[in-house]
């Protein structure tokens, strides 16, 4: 099995530049398409969970599917946990298999935040699992969890304070970048990015990504956001080509779900694979 864990991924991807996509996943065939994606690029990808996924299939259900499904895949992967501020989740995903996990305690104070992600790091490495910290949420609302209030941005100093005491393995700064579809062109500040990586050589995780332009998304990967968030972009194409699908069933009366699930498969492959390309990682594997 080619699971590895998300700090050999990041860590190869902060020294050469380029950014591993990070898909949240929704069911099997978004597992399966994520990772025939990355077989045919040949390149390091990351499953991520959500919460709310978590619960709906029950966390040995769902790892299990993941085993399942990448037992002969032969590039990199990891299974990571998203956005999760209940410690009981995140205990159970450790102890299930998961090689990484966000623990986003970014409404805690930061003192507290720095206390109880600390006792994270040391609990994921007993199973030899990394975490991702965050102490300014990410405006917008993702699977159930989150605020469209932005966060008060902490000064440049709390945040290195932060990753070197808590040792986290990468770190969510927030940017001007927000879960979901962004309103208007964002105005991202990208400096803290570079300032971040100099100060800690910890790499950054980018979140918020569907609806960034190009140019921003290289910009941010050659500063050191070496982990791509993408969320938004695989629940449209999913369910845009659902409804594509089903309108034209609807139309010629013609109900076949095997040719449903073709279509939904080939979206998020396509999605996943331009975005792989986008981000560098394509032809990194090891």
């Amino acid at each position: 099995m080619p699971v590895v864990p998300m700090k050999d991924i990041l860590d190869r991807a902060l020294a050469d530049r380029y950014g591993v996509g990070a898909f949240n996943i929704v069911n099997d065939l978004s597992i399966e398409a994520v990772l025939a994606a990355a077989v045919e690029e040949r390149a390091p990808v990351i499953l991520q969970t959500s919460v709310k996924t978590v619960k709906m299939y029950g966390r040995r259900q769902l790892f299990e599917i993941f085993q399942a499904l990448v037992r002969d895949v032969d590039v990199p992967v990891t299974l990571h946990l998203d956005h999760c501020p209940d410690r009981t989740v995140i205990s159970d995903c450790l102890a299930g298999g998961w090689n990484s996990v966000l623990f986003d305690a970014h409404e805690l104070d930061v003192a507290e935040n720095l206390r109880q992600t600390t006792e994270v790091v040391a609990q994921a490495r007993r199973t030899g699992a990394h975490v991702e910290g965050e102490i300014e949420g990410i405006q917008g609302v993702e699977d159930d969890v989150g605020s469209d209030e932005a966060s008060r941005i902490q000064s440049l100093e709390v945040a290195v304070d932060f990753i070197k005491h808590t040792g986290v393995d990468c770190f969510a700064p927030a940017i001007g970048n927000a879960h979901g579809q962004y309103r208007q062109a964002p105005t991202l500040d990208a400096q803290r990015v570079s300032d971040l990586v100099a100060a800690t050589g910890v790499p950054m995780a980018l979140h918020g990504g569907t609806g960034l332009s190009d140019e921003q998304f290289t910009d941010l990967i050659a500063r050191g956001c070496a982990k791509v968030n993408i969320s938004t972009a695989l629940k449209e194409s999913y369910l845009r080509s659902s409804l594509a699908h089903l309108k034209e069933a609807e139309e010629r009366g013609k109900w076949d779900p095997p040719a449903l699930f073709r279509q939904q498969r080939a979206a998020v492959v396509a999605m996943a694979r331009a975005h792989i390309r986008l981000f560098g990682g394509a032809g990194r594997a090891w």
